[in-house]
């Protein structure tokens, strides 16, 4: 059975940072891609990086880009998002998903496997 299980949530003033963990079981982790997709409230849910197999390669949003950095630990079948100055329009769930791919990067995620329950993100002004 396969999990993914997201931590490091919470509430953060703007400017402050945040590390999102996503440990992953049941799954062979190093076969696939991992991504961090988020949704505000009202809104639907929009990719924000992907990182590959190896963790050689990653792609961001660009409402992310500069600000934010997607790593993973294939020993600790752990992927993280480290946010940096954060905004309150960062405000969302964010979700991590896995992606058993065979070309990289893939944006969609109707194109991800494997999702977790998501742990809330909370920016304040």
């Amino acid at each position: 059975q396969v999990q993914l299980v997201e931590s490091g949530g919470g509430l953060v003033q703007a400017g402050d940072s945040l590390r999102l963990s996503c440990a992953a079981s049941g799954l062979t982790f190093t076969y696939y891609a991992m991504g961090w997709f988020r949704q505000a409230p009202g809104k639907e849910r929009e990719f924000v990086a992907v990182i590959s197999q190896t963790g050689g390669h990653t792609v961001y949003a660009d409402l992310v880009k500069g600000r934010f950095t997607i790593s993973r630990d294939n020993a600790k079948n752990t992927v993280y998002l480290h946010m940096s100055s954060l905004k309150p329009e960062d405000t969302a769930v964010y979700y991590c998903a896995a992606d058993l791919a065979s070309f990289f990067p893939r944006l969609r995620q109707q194109e991800y496997d494997y999702w977790g329950q998501g742990t809330q993100v909370t920016v304040s002004s």
